[in-house]
Protein backbone atom coordinates (compact mmCIF):
# COMPACT_ATOMS: atom_id res chain seq x y z
CA UNK A 1 0.00 0.00 0.00
CA UNK A 2 1.48 3.07 -0.95
CA UNK A 3 2.82 5.40 1.91
CA UNK A 4 1.06 8.67 -0.06
CA UNK A 5 -2.59 6.59 -0.08
CA UNK A 6 -2.20 6.29 3.84
CA UNK A 7 -0.81 9.50 4.89
CA UNK A 8 -4.24 10.44 3.26
CA UNK A 9 -5.60 7.91 5.08
CA UNK A 10 -4.83 9.27 8.55
CA UNK A 11 -4.98 12.71 7.36
CA UNK A 12 -6.46 15.24 10.25
CA UNK A 13 -6.87 18.01 8.00
CA UNK A 14 -9.13 16.17 5.74
CA UNK A 15 -12.63 15.59 7.75
CA UNK A 16 -13.36 13.02 5.07
CA UNK A 17 -10.38 10.30 6.26
CA UNK A 18 -10.34 7.65 9.07
CA UNK A 19 -8.16 9.12 11.26
CA UNK A 20 -11.00 12.27 11.14
CA UNK A 21 -13.79 10.06 11.72
CA UNK A 22 -12.03 8.18 14.44
CA UNK A 23 -11.59 11.22 16.04
CA UNK A 24 -15.25 12.57 15.75
CA UNK A 25 -16.44 9.10 17.12
CA UNK A 26 -13.88 9.89 19.88
CA UNK A 27 -16.02 13.00 21.27
CA UNK A 28 -18.96 10.69 22.63
CA UNK A 29 -16.94 9.68 25.75
CA UNK A 30 -15.58 12.90 25.88
CA UNK A 31 -19.00 14.74 26.18
CA UNK A 32 -19.79 12.35 28.57
CA UNK A 33 -17.19 13.25 30.88
CA UNK A 34 -18.12 17.15 30.23
CA UNK A 35 -21.89 16.36 30.62
CA UNK A 36 -21.15 15.08 34.23
CA UNK A 37 -19.11 17.98 35.44
CA UNK A 38 -21.80 20.74 33.69
CA UNK A 39 -24.70 18.36 36.19
CA UNK A 40 -22.50 19.10 38.97
CA UNK A 41 -21.06 22.66 39.24
CA UNK A 42 -22.74 24.12 36.19
CA UNK A 43 -19.78 24.21 33.70
CA UNK A 44 -16.45 22.13 32.69
CA UNK A 45 -12.72 23.38 33.36
CA UNK A 46 -10.36 21.21 30.77
CA UNK A 47 -7.00 21.21 30.73
CA UNK A 48 -6.08 19.85 26.97
CA UNK A 49 -2.68 18.82 27.32
CA UNK A 50 -0.24 19.16 24.42
CA UNK A 51 -3.60 20.13 22.15
CA UNK A 52 -4.54 22.43 19.95
CA UNK A 53 -8.48 24.26 19.04
CA UNK A 54 -8.97 22.51 16.09
CA UNK A 55 -8.85 18.65 17.62
CA UNK A 56 -11.87 20.39 19.46
CA UNK A 57 -13.90 20.64 15.80
CA UNK A 58 -14.92 17.04 16.82
CA UNK A 59 -17.77 18.67 19.24
CA UNK A 60 -19.94 21.79 18.21
CA UNK A 61 -18.21 25.04 19.70
CA UNK A 62 -22.14 26.16 20.67
CA UNK A 63 -21.94 23.17 22.69
CA UNK A 64 -19.19 23.96 24.18
CA UNK A 65 -20.34 27.46 24.78
CA UNK A 66 -23.43 26.06 26.40
CA UNK A 67 -21.92 24.04 29.24
CA UNK A 68 -19.43 26.88 30.28
CA UNK A 69 -16.52 25.37 29.19
CA UNK A 70 -13.40 26.55 29.29
CA UNK A 71 -10.58 25.01 27.88
CA UNK A 72 -6.49 25.57 28.60
CA UNK A 73 -4.43 24.50 26.12
CA UNK A 74 -1.07 23.37 27.39
CA UNK A 75 2.02 22.86 24.93
CA UNK A 76 5.56 23.53 25.20
CA UNK A 77 5.38 26.84 23.56
CA UNK A 78 2.48 29.24 24.11
CA UNK A 79 0.39 29.03 20.62
CA UNK A 80 -2.64 32.03 19.16
CA UNK A 81 -5.98 30.93 19.86
CA UNK A 82 -8.32 31.67 17.31
CA UNK A 83 -10.16 34.56 16.47
CA UNK A 84 -13.58 34.60 18.09
CA UNK A 85 -12.92 31.87 20.37
CA UNK A 86 -11.32 33.19 23.12
CA UNK A 87 -14.70 33.02 25.46
CA UNK A 88 -13.48 28.91 25.06
CA UNK A 89 -10.03 28.45 24.74
CA UNK A 90 -7.06 29.99 26.87
CA UNK A 91 -2.87 28.63 25.80
CA UNK A 92 -0.40 28.50 28.37
CA UNK A 93 3.38 27.01 28.03
CA UNK A 94 3.90 24.54 30.12
CA UNK A 95 5.49 20.91 30.56
CA UNK A 96 3.62 17.98 30.49
CA UNK A 97 5.68 16.20 32.73
CA UNK A 98 5.61 18.72 35.60
CA UNK A 99 1.96 20.61 35.93
CA UNK A 100 3.39 22.06 39.47
CA UNK A 101 1.80 25.84 38.56
CA UNK A 102 -1.70 23.89 39.21
CA UNK A 103 -2.58 22.57 42.56
CA UNK A 104 -4.47 18.59 42.96
CA UNK A 105 -7.76 18.33 41.22
CA UNK A 106 -7.48 22.15 39.64
CA UNK A 107 -9.23 21.13 36.48
CA UNK A 108 -13.18 19.38 36.30
CA UNK A 109 -10.99 17.05 33.38
CA UNK A 110 -8.07 16.78 32.31
CA UNK A 111 -7.33 15.40 28.34
CA UNK A 112 -4.22 14.14 26.59
CA UNK A 113 -4.65 12.77 22.52
CA UNK A 114 -1.85 11.52 21.05
CA UNK A 115 1.03 13.20 23.36
CA UNK A 116 1.93 11.05 26.02
CA UNK A 117 4.24 8.67 23.32
CA UNK A 118 5.81 11.93 22.85
CA UNK A 119 7.20 13.15 26.01
CA UNK A 120 10.31 10.71 25.93
CA UNK A 121 11.34 7.50 27.73
CA UNK A 122 9.25 5.35 30.75
CA UNK A 123 10.48 8.02 33.50
CA UNK A 124 8.76 10.86 31.80
CA UNK A 125 5.42 9.03 30.80
CA UNK A 126 5.58 7.80 34.97
CA UNK A 127 5.45 12.18 35.97
CA UNK A 128 3.36 12.72 32.62
CA UNK A 129 0.49 10.36 34.02
CA UNK A 130 0.95 11.07 37.87
CA UNK A 131 0.54 15.04 36.78
CA UNK A 132 -2.35 14.06 34.82
CA UNK A 133 -4.06 12.11 37.94
CA UNK A 134 -2.96 14.76 40.17
CA UNK A 135 -4.84 17.71 38.63
CA UNK A 136 -7.81 16.67 37.33
CA UNK A 137 -11.21 15.25 39.06
CA UNK A 138 -11.23 13.57 35.33
CA UNK A 139 -9.50 12.70 32.83
CA UNK A 140 -9.20 10.78 29.49
CA UNK A 141 -6.14 9.84 27.83
CA UNK A 142 -5.33 8.30 24.24
CA UNK A 143 -2.62 6.74 22.93
CA UNK A 144 -1.69 5.10 19.55
CA UNK A 145 -1.71 1.12 20.19
CA UNK A 146 1.86 -0.21 19.80
CA UNK A 147 0.14 -3.79 18.02
CA UNK A 148 -1.90 -1.65 15.63
CA UNK A 149 -0.07 -3.01 12.36
CA UNK A 150 0.58 0.99 10.77
CA UNK A 151 2.76 3.29 12.91
CA UNK A 152 0.46 6.09 13.10
CA UNK A 153 3.26 9.12 13.15
CA UNK A 154 5.16 7.82 10.38
CA UNK A 155 2.34 6.44 8.09
CA UNK A 156 4.73 3.34 7.45
CA UNK A 157 3.27 -0.23 7.87
CA UNK A 158 5.32 -2.58 10.62
CA UNK A 159 7.98 0.34 10.60
CA UNK A 160 7.98 0.54 15.11
CA UNK A 161 8.57 -3.56 14.80
CA UNK A 162 11.73 -3.24 13.12
CA UNK A 163 15.17 -2.54 14.83
CA UNK A 164 16.25 0.92 15.32
CA UNK A 165 18.67 0.44 12.66
CA UNK A 166 16.60 -0.97 10.32
CA UNK A 167 14.41 2.31 10.81
CA UNK A 168 16.82 4.74 10.54
CA UNK A 169 18.02 3.05 6.90
CA UNK A 170 14.41 3.59 6.08
CA UNK A 171 13.89 7.20 7.12
CA UNK A 172 17.24 8.13 5.18
CA UNK A 173 15.28 6.26 1.90
CA UNK A 174 11.98 8.39 2.06
CA UNK A 175 10.10 10.36 3.76
CA UNK A 176 7.54 9.27 6.36
CA UNK A 177 4.41 11.12 7.35
CA UNK A 178 5.26 14.88 8.02
CA UNK A 179 8.90 14.42 8.33
CA UNK A 180 11.17 14.73 5.21
CA UNK A 181 13.86 12.11 4.38
CA UNK A 182 16.57 12.10 6.88
CA UNK A 183 19.78 13.15 5.14
CA UNK A 184 22.36 12.08 8.11
CA UNK A 185 21.87 9.29 10.85
CA UNK A 186 22.04 11.47 13.87
CA UNK A 187 18.73 13.42 11.85
CA UNK A 188 16.37 9.90 11.44
CA UNK A 189 17.47 8.93 14.58
CA UNK A 190 16.42 12.01 16.38
CA UNK A 191 12.95 11.35 13.87
CA UNK A 192 12.66 7.72 14.90
CA UNK A 193 12.81 8.14 18.74
CA UNK A 194 10.18 11.09 18.71
CA UNK A 195 7.12 8.31 19.76
CA UNK A 196 7.36 5.55 21.92
CA UNK A 197 4.27 3.73 21.66
CA UNK A 198 2.34 1.98 24.60
CA UNK A 199 0.38 -1.01 24.94
CA UNK A 200 -2.45 -1.84 27.09
CA UNK A 201 -0.69 -3.45 30.03
CA UNK A 202 1.68 -0.12 29.92
CA UNK A 203 -1.09 2.33 29.92
CA UNK A 204 -2.50 0.19 32.48
CA UNK A 205 0.62 0.59 34.65
CA UNK A 206 0.67 4.33 34.16
CA UNK A 207 -3.30 4.95 34.96
CA UNK A 208 -4.10 2.64 37.53
CA UNK A 209 -6.97 3.85 38.17
CA UNK A 210 -8.06 3.99 35.00
CA UNK A 211 -10.98 2.33 32.95
CA UNK A 212 -9.13 1.20 29.64
CA UNK A 213 -10.41 1.11 26.17
CA UNK A 214 -9.34 0.23 22.56
CA UNK A 215 -10.66 1.52 19.48
CA UNK A 216 -11.19 -0.69 17.01
CA UNK A 217 -10.17 -0.45 13.08
CA UNK A 218 -11.10 -3.92 11.32
CA UNK A 219 -11.12 -5.86 14.81
CA UNK A 220 -7.50 -4.35 15.43
CA UNK A 221 -6.83 -2.58 18.20
CA UNK A 222 -5.74 1.39 16.69
CA UNK A 223 -5.82 3.21 19.86
CA UNK A 224 -5.75 3.13 23.75
CA UNK A 225 -7.75 5.28 26.11
CA UNK A 226 -7.35 5.54 29.79
CA UNK A 227 -10.45 7.12 31.36
CA UNK A 228 -11.01 8.20 34.66
CA UNK A 229 -14.86 9.88 35.99
CA UNK A 230 -15.27 12.13 38.77
CA UNK A 231 -16.50 10.28 41.35
CA UNK A 232 -20.21 11.55 42.76
CA UNK A 233 -20.97 13.44 45.90
CA UNK A 234 -21.50 10.88 48.68
CA UNK A 235 -25.12 12.54 48.43
CA UNK A 236 -25.86 11.14 45.13
CA UNK A 237 -24.15 8.11 45.18
CA UNK A 238 -26.09 6.29 47.59
CA UNK A 239 -29.39 7.38 46.07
Amino acid sequence: MPVSFLSRFVDYNNPASFGSRLRTKRSGPILHLIDASFALRGSCGILDVGGTSSFWNIVPRQMLRDRNVRITLLNIEKSNVEAGATDVFDSVAGDACDLSQYESGSFDLVLSNSVIEHVGMWRSMVAMATEIRRVGKAYYVQTPNFWFPVEPHYIFPLLHWLPMPWRIRIAMSMPLGSWPQAGTVHTAAIAQQAAMLLDCKMLGELFPDAELFRERFFGLSKSLIAVRREPLPSHQAHR
